[in-house]
Order: structure tokens, then C-alpha cells, then sequence
């Protein structure tokens, strides 16, 4: 069991070591696998088509659609102009030295406003890179910023967030999505505020250096350059005249998003869905999926409605969105793969039932279960889903005996599923840097910095502050 444990761990800094020397993931995850395999002494091809195959096949056919459609909206943003003129307008309202806050805001409310994370990505990196253009900030700082947005206190800190992660503990605590308001609020301004500052801090030290946004250190990675330059030319000739129009496939995004969830959706009729020729799916499991998918899918049609006249451009646009797409998603399938892999050896089960048994009251162990598994995992929902599915009726009982609040254990459980899942090798950081053409080298210093350390140090000093004075 000790080797399979070992196993795990060198598995675990094979990948990071893989990721962040540029090796693609889709080629590490398999290789750190198998070494996980090798060590717990299961049979390695078996592992490989009936373990990682199955997750990484279940992933893609999951979340295909978002990944090419969300990757055709980012590069139509792009050559129609819309991306640069909505950059100038922000610039133009907060002033160009607020472009990290900009964005930031902006790829927060995208995703508290229930947008799956993956097309905030492909959405806001256009958006951020003329945002930081226009202010000349360093290229190699855009992947964390947008990362604060989307990966950090929208996902997991604010009540009421419709993200997954926010979700997941309720069915094990019995809790709503608005639960532990306070705690919540109060990380998630930490979370922010701290986020910000060292970004800001960056920013100043590295234009100190004489970084700017073109400088070679900020240099897009092998085909990014070429890309920008394609779309560079694309958008001379489709300059948006009116600075109100720009924001309108951004808005019908949320709208048709927020419209099918609360209103549409719920209103129809999903009973045909138990039919076997559909898998018997319960409604629920698609439901989210599809709303944020039509959002994506009639915001393209809006952006083809306002751009009749250039219909040879925009297809080249569509051409290219499905070639960016098809990286993304398989590399973050393969990490997917991996995931499944690590939670089938038997000594994952060890590592996961030890920290049960290091004797701390059931927040901590909460915190620190679901914060091992997202970082082995490098998924923070399917690190707590793994975690309280092994420990959630334990944890809840032993909560009751210690008289610990369940909507405390719902938000820091949430937050802690943040920390440790954006290691150099989960899925959303590869797919975040792949998209904004970067790499782990380049960027992921201050990437880990934003989204791993300051979330890992704003739930301690959280758990601690409720341990003392209890739930807010």
C-alpha cells in the first residue's frame, strides 16, 4: 500500500514537472498514469481502456458543444472588432491603468451570472487582450487575471453562485446555495482585494524590468503569434460603428442563459427524458448544461445577424473556433482521465481515509479531504464530489455530535475545493493558458499565486475565525 501511495505522488510531480515544460497534457496525463498503475500494481492496458478512456471519452461528450462553440464565439468577438471596441469602451469609463480590475470584474460577473467557466475563458481572453494592449500591461499577466475572475470567489465564496462547485455540497449537508452568507462574502472580498493587489504589484514590477505587452517575455507560444496577426487583419475591416452594439452578444449570452434557468426551462415538460432511447436521464443533469450552451449558440447568431455583409470573414472565424477548440478539451479530457485513474488505485482510498482519521473536527477534516482529493484530481468538483461521496454521511454526522453549522461546512467545504485545484496540472489551468496561447513557464506564477495560495490562506484563516465565533 506504501508503494502504491508513492505511486501516487510521483505520478502527481511527473505531471506538474510534464506541464510546466511544455509537455502537452494530452501525451503527460497518460504517461503520469501509468505510473500511478505501475506502482498500485493494477494491470496497465486495462486501467487505460476501461478506466482513463471511458472519463476522458465521458468529458468530451459532455462538454464538446461549450468547448467549440465557446471557442467560435471567442474568435468571432475577435475579428468582428466587438472584442477591441468593448476593450477601448471599459478602457475609455475606468481609465487604462483599472484594465486588471476590468477584467477581473468583468469575468466575475460572467460567472456568477451562471456561465459555465470554460466559455468565460473563451470568452474574456479577446477581451482582456485588448484591454491589455491598449494599457500595454505584460501579456504573461492576462491568464491570471481572468483566472481571479472565474476560478476563485465567483466559484466558490459568493452565495448564491450557480457554478457547480457551489452546488455540490448541498447534497451531501442538506444546504442551499446562499448558505453561510457571511463567511462567504467576507472570502470572497478577501479572495478579491488580495487577488488584486498582488496583480497590481506585478504589474508595477514587471514594467519596472521594461516588460510591456509585446515584449519577448509575454510572447504568445508557437502559433499564437500568427493566430492575432490573422485576426488582427480580419478586424481592419469589420470595425463595429456603434459602441452599444459590441455588448450585445455579451448581454443575450446572459440572457438566454438566465431565461432558460429560471423561466423557460423549468417551465417545459422533461418527463420523455426517462425514455431509454434518451439514457434515462434526470433533467436536472442536462438542464444547466443546455442553458448555458443556447446562450453561447444564439449569441453567435447575433454576432452572424450583425454581420451579414462579411459572411466569408465570419466563416473563417468559424473554421478557426473549431480548430482552437478541439486542444483545449481533449487536453483537459486527458487530465480528466488521469483523475480516474489516481481515484481507482487502492491507495488513493488510504490517502483519502487518513485525513478522517487525523482526529480534527469534522470543518477541518471537511476542508482538508476535499482540498487533497481537487488537488490530486486538479478538478475542484470532482475532487469534492469524490470526497464527500466517500466521507459527506460521516462528515455530517460527526458535524451534528460537534454541533458545527452545516451551511459553514457548505461554503468552506466550497472554498477549499478552490485552492489546491488549480496545481500546474489541472484541467482549467491548461485549458485557460492554451486558450490565451501561453505557458505555465510564462504565466503560472502568478496564475497559482491568485488562485491556489491566496484561497488556501483565506480558508484557514476562516475555518479558524469559525471555529472561535462560529457561523455568520
Amino acid at each position: 500500500m506504501a508503494l502504491g501511495i508513492i505511486g501516487i505522488v510521483t505520478s502527481l510531480l511527473l505531471l506538474v514537472t510534464l506541464a510546466y515544460r511544455g509537455v502537452p497534457v494530452i501525451l503527460a496525463a497518460p504517461l503520469a498514469s501509468v505510473v500511478a498503475v505501475v506502482f498500485s500494481g493494477a494491470p496497465i492496458l486495462a486501467s487505460y481502456t476501461e478506466i482513463f478512456m471511458p472519463a476522458m471519452a465521458g468529458f468530451v461528450g459532455s462538454w464538446f458543444p461549450v468547448f467549440l462553440f465557446g471557442a467560435i464565439f471567442g474568435v468571432l468577438m475577435t475579428i468582428t472588432g466587438y472584442a477591441e471596441s468593448i476593450a477601448r469602451t471599459v478602457t475609455r469609463l475606468v481609465g487604462s491603468r483599472s484594465a486588471i480590475a476590468a477584467t477581473i470584474v468583468t469575468s466575475a460577473l460572467m460567472t456568477y451570472g451562471g456561465i459555465s467557466l470554460f466559455v468565460v475563458a473563451f470568452v474574456m481572453y479577446p477581451l482582456a487582450r485588448e484591454l491589455f494592449r491598449v494599457a500595454d500591461i505584460p501579456r504573461r499577466l492576462i491568464p491570471a487575471t481572468i483566472a481571479l475572475g472565474i476560478f476563485t470567489f465567483t466559484m466558490t465564496a459568493l452565495p448564491g453562485s450557480p457554478q457547480v462547485q457551489n452546488i455540490i455540497p448541498g447534497q451531501f449537508f442538506g444546504t442551499g446555495p446562499f448558505a453561510a452568507a457571511g463567511i462567504g462574502l467576507l472570502g470572497g472580498a478577501l479572495i478579491f482585494g488580495l487577488g488584486l493587489l498582488w496583480l497590481e504589484y506585478r504589474r508595477t514590477a514587471l514594467i519596472r524590468k521594461g516588460e510591456s505587452f509585446d515584449s519577448p517575455q509575454s510572447a504568445l507560444s508557437a502559433g499564437g503569434s500568427s493566430e492575432d496577426a490573422a485576426e488582427k487583419q480580419r478586424t481592419a475591416t469589420l470595425e463595429p460603428a456603434n459602441r452599444v452594439v459590441p455588448f450585445l452578444p455579451l448581454i443575450t449570452v446572459f440572457a438566454v442563459n438566465f431565461t432558460c434557468t429560471l423561466l423557460l426551462f423549468p417551465a417545459l415538460d422533461w418527463s420523455y427524458l426517462a425514455q431509454e432511447k434518451f439514457g434515462g436521464v434526470a433533467a436536472e443533469e442536462r438542464l444547466g448544461l443546455w442553458a448555458v450552451l443556447s446562450g453561447i449558440i444564439a449569441a453567435v447568431l447575433v454576432l452572424v445577424a450583425l454581420n451579414l455583409r462579411h459572411l466569408t470573414t465570419l466563416w473563417d472565424g468559424f473554421v478557426d473556433g473549431a480548430k482552437r477548440s478541439m486542444l483545449p478539451i481533449f487536453s483537459t479530457a486527458s487530465e480528466v482521465g488521469y483523475g480516474a485513474v489516481v481515484a481507482s488505485v487502492a491507495a488513493f482510498a488510504v490517502v483519502r481515509d487518513s485525513v478522517f482519521g487525523l482526529g480534527a473536527d469534522a470543518l477541518w477534516t471537511s476542508v482538508l479531504s476535499v482540498s487533497i482529493t481537487a488537488g490530486l484530481t486538479g478538478s475542484s468538483s470532482g475532487g469534492m464530489t469524490i470526497a464527500l461521496n466517500a466521507l459527506g454521511d460521516d462528515l455530517r454526522a460527526l458535524a451534528a455530535q460537534e454541533d458545527i453549522s452545516m451551511e459553514a461546512m457548505h461554503r468552506l467545504t466550497a472554498m477549499a475545493a478552490g485552492g489546491l485545484d488549480t496545481l500546474p496540472h489541472s484541467g482549467a489551468v491548461v485549458t485557460l493558458l492554451i486558450v490565451c496561447g501561453l505557458t505555465h513557464r510564462q504565466s503560472y506564477k502568478d496564475l497559482g499565486v491568485v488562485t491556489l495560495v491566496i484561497p488556501v490562506l483565506v480558508v484557514v484563516a476562516l475555518v479558524s475565525l469559525v471555529s472561535v465565533v462560529g457561523s455568520f
